[in-house]
């Protein structure tokens, strides 16, 4: 297993109806185990050795991972994907140049 932190460009100042469609999405996500205690977790179920979390931090949205990192880029990847389509506009990590969006 690797661990893996990595930022997005959501805002944790973003409105709700974007955390709204964030925590549906969540739960269409591979591996999906749903809120511990407020936070979002997947894998982290049945003696699995796999975790994923996410928190809303300053710096966007975090996501930790303890998994191989084939497996994390595919899933990563995809969470992408499927966050740029429900969110409408295009989500990446600020330190490649994606931004956060203003909402105004």
């Amino acid at each position: 297993m690797e661990i893996h932190n990595h930022n997005l460009n959501i805002n944790y100042s973003s409105p709700d109806y974007i955390w709204d469609k964030l925590a549906e999405l969540y739960s269409k996500m591979p591996g999906w185990s749903g809120f511990i205690d407020g936070i979002p977790h997947w894998y982290a179920q049945d003696n699995d050795k796999r975790i994923v979390t996410a928190s809303v931090e300053p710096s966007g949205l975090q996501f930790y991972a303890e998994m191989q990192q084939e497996e994390w880029d595919e899933w990563f990847k995809l969470f992408k994907t499927k966050a740029s389509a429900t969110l409408g506009f295009e989500i990446g990590e600020p330190e490649d140049g994606f931004e956060f969006n203003s909402y105004s």
